[in-house]
């Protein structure tokens, strides 16, 4: 087997040829994988009609798979989130965020499938903290270190909907229960590459511990911004059954709801991660 790569943007991600990931895969090949996932971010793989348990066994190569606490999930594989938004169920992960932050071990990766899609739209837009944290002047690094930032399920999970549908209602409410706020550093070091990237997103971060909340607010803010800008992303205009393999540990994302009344429908396995250091 012989994986050619072509990168996508000078930040982040890569188009991966030659593997498919229906199969089951040589340690090799999974070693290799992960070596490009480290240096490149995000992959992505075209023609991938994966099924559900295929899926899962892809993911649980690189460790054990995370359920979610809130959104629907297959109730035969609950280790596959489905993402099937529509008119009736409106889309809510618009905005930059790493998935699973108010867990104490945050994911390591997301591998995420492309089942229906619109007639145009619904890309998604990923965004690399690397390239985000070594832009930042070395005065402002400095003041970053040691800072800590709260992250919390109800910021991007608001009672307003999901508490209030009785279909989602006591899934919801256990969810808050199990999920406290949780502690994670500003800045975090990747495990295996040892570089340095930042770590809050406007989806689940809400303060940083150590200032006041005007100071907090004005310094996430320039932040969640600053990670946003165009020279650190890619926008990824999918096909059905592409897949993205992203690390979650460095990168955000952002899923664009310009389709509806159109239906857009997503499976995702997630790799649980460690402890952000």
């Amino acid at each position: 087997m012989t994986i050619s790569v072509s990168r996508v943007t000078p930040a982040l991600g890569a188009v991966v040829d030659g593997v498919n990931l229906a199969e089951e895969q040589p340690q090799q090949s999974i070693g290799r994988l992960a070596e490009l996932l480290v240096e490149h971010q995000i992959l992505f793989f075209h023609w991938q009609p994966l099924t559900p348990r295929q899926q899962c066994r892809f993911a649980a190569y690189f460790g054990e798979l995370h359920i979610h606490p809130i959104y629907p999930v297959l109730p035969e594989l609950p280790e596959i989130m489905v993402i099937d938004t529509h008119k009736d169920f409106p889309p809510d992960n618009d905005n930059w965020h790493t998935d699973v932050t108010f867990s104490p071990t945050p994911p390591l990766a997301g591998i995420l499938a492309a089942k229906q899609l619109p007639s145009v739209g619904g890309d998604t837009l990923w965004s690399s903290n690397l390239a985000a944290y070594d832009a930042l002047s070395a005065p402002l690094k400095r003041q970053l270190e040691g800072l800590t930032a709260e992250h919390s399920v109800v910021k991007s999970f608001p009672a307003s909907r999901w508490g209030s549908d009785p279909a989602f209602k006591e899934r919801y409410e256990r969810a808050v229960a199990k999920h406290p706020p949780v502690t994670h550093p500003v800045v975090r070091t990747h495990p295996v590459s040892g570089r340095k990237s930042l770590f809050v997103n406007d989806g689940f971060t809400t303060r940083i511990h150590e200032l006041g909340i005007r100071e907090s607010d004005a310094l996430l803010a320039f932040l969640f911004a600053h990670a946003a800008r165009p020279e650190f992303t890619l926008r990824w205009h999918w096909s059905v059954d592409d897949v993205a393999f992203w690390d979650n540990r460095i990168t955000q994302h952002y899923a664009v709801a310009d389709y509806l009344p159109e239906r857009r429908v997503m499976h995702r396995a997630t790799v649980i991660g460690d402890r952000p250091f």
